[in-house]
């Protein structure tokens, strides 16, 4: 019985695999004219490209994330006592990893609207925010986006800035929206186009949805300054547009979290139709932890109330509820009185180091002999800096020096160190003179 048994299971395999095998070439659905070969992320190749070069001088200044004085990734100390807190005590006390639910972790929610908003906001005290939990800055936009496209229908317009992050605009479009811009960049200045930012603003149907970045503006580092984000709010109110807020370096970029999240409380405080998705990433050092917050400020308690529903309502159906750990290690941070001092001045050291690098790489060009106007590379904010190089000096910057940087010419500040700041001026100028 048994050996037999045997003989003919193997007999069956060995007719059955070929044939199996055959099948699913001959037969697959998925051919290249069904599904053509995607194109490669264009940071993430250089990355790839930058592994592979032996060069010992070389520098990776493509990369959105922070970087010490040595090149290494920087894990803050308060995020790490969070975490021996949490390990040693559990969370309230319990050693539980139980689901969140759709909206997230309580305690991270209320202490990430007192962040952005500030501790003392009426929309808080007026119980007027509608708030989840979500996946970092990506999640959180891209949650606004299936609201609007839901509740104003399938391809309102979004007005962005432009440039914007490259992510935003697929963000927007696959969630059903049309994608619009408003000017931001001046190229002659390397700065802000107040006057074509205002007009456009102005000329865009009343009650449009517009986006702004709250502060250090990815990928350009020019922000308005505190006078002109009156008259952008001002304006937005008299058009009643409702304004889409990205804030993913509160804190990182002037190093002073209540003056970075200016913008916002502005546009708050003068009544306009706001929400905002923020993003622990950058100013955390959580990346990979994907968390972030999104608030959307109702008129009243109630209004904000139905938007939460309708919140959850998406939310569930896409990735059910967030992630727990960042989540208790920010809202460990936000409310430990010991912890939450700490965080400020190391968040303060990470922005401090990026304003010591801009200062370094200007002051450097100068030393190379270079006549060009380098002024934005102090006056731009954040983690990156747009250099104003074209793509065929950045293609020079690879081949010759190899230095790698996006096609736009975006310099991450991060990648800048102490070691390396002299080599990449001597580059730049080289390349641009």
């Amino acid at each position: 019985g048994n050996s037999s048994h045997r003989r003919m299971l193997a007999r069956t395999i060995r007719t059955a695999a070929p044939a199996a095998n055959f099948g699913a070439r001959a037969m697959s659905r998925w051919t290249a004219e069904r599904i053509p070969m995607g194109p490669a992320d264009p940071i993430l190749g250089l990355n790839e490209q930058f592994q592979k070069d032996t060069f010992d001088k070389k520098i990776n200044l493509g990369v959105g994330a922070y970087r010490d004085d040595n090149g290494k990734p920087w894990v803050l100390p308060s995020v790490k006592a969070a975490e021996e807190k949490l390990v040693a005590g559990g969370w309230n006390g319990v050693f539980q990893k139980e689901y969140a639910g759709i909206t997230g972790i309580k305690e991270f929610n209320d202490a990430s609207v007192k962040f952005a908003y500030g501790a003392d906001s009426s929309v808080i005290k007026d119980k007027r925010l509608a708030v989840a939990q979500v996946l970092s800055g990506t999640g959180g936009g891209r949650l606004a986006f299936e609201f609007f496209a839901r509740f104003l229908g399938k391809g309102t317009p979004i007005y962005m800035p432009d440039p914007t992050w490259a992510n935003h605009l697929p963000m927007a479009k696959d969630a059903g929206m049309s994608l619009e811009t408003y000017r931001y960049y001046d190229k002659k200045t390397v700065g802000l186009d107040f006057a074509g930012l205002m007009e456009d603003v102005k000329a865009a149907p009343d009650g449009s949805v517009f986006m702004f970045h709250a502060c250090a503006h990815n990928p350009t580092g020019v922000d308005p300054t505190m006078e002109q984000w009156k008259e952008i709010s001002n304006l937005c109110k008299a058009k009643k547009h409702t304004l889409f807020i990205d804030t993913a370096y509160q804190g990182f970029a002037s190093g002073d979290a209540d003056k970075d999240a200016g913008a916002l409380r502005q546009f708050v405080n003068d009544g306009n139709d706001v929400c905002v998705a923020q993003s622990f990433a950058k100013n955390f050092g959580l990346y990979g932890e994907r968390i972030g917050c999104f608030s959307f400020v109702g008129s009243s308690t109630e209004e904000a109330d139905r938007i939460l529903s309708q919140l959850k309502i998406i939310i569930r159906p896409m990735y059910s509820n967030p992630p727990i750990h960042g989540a208790r290690i920010v809202a460990t941070v936000l409310d430990d009185p010991k912890l939450n001092p700490q965080w400020y001045a190391e968040c303060k050291s990470m922005a401090d180091r990026i304003i010591d690098m801009r200062t370094a790489l200007k002051s450097n060009l100068a030393k190379e002999g270079s006549v060009k106007n380098w002024e934005h590379v102090t006056s731009q904010i954040g983690m990156f800096c747009f250099s104003g190089m074209t793509p065929e000096q950045v293609g020079r910057m690879k081949d010759e020096f190899h230095i790698y940087m996006t096609k736009n010419g975006r310099i991450s500040m991060a990648g800048v160190t102490s070691k390396n700041v002299e080599y990449l001026a001597h580059a730049m100028h080289a390349c641009t003179k």
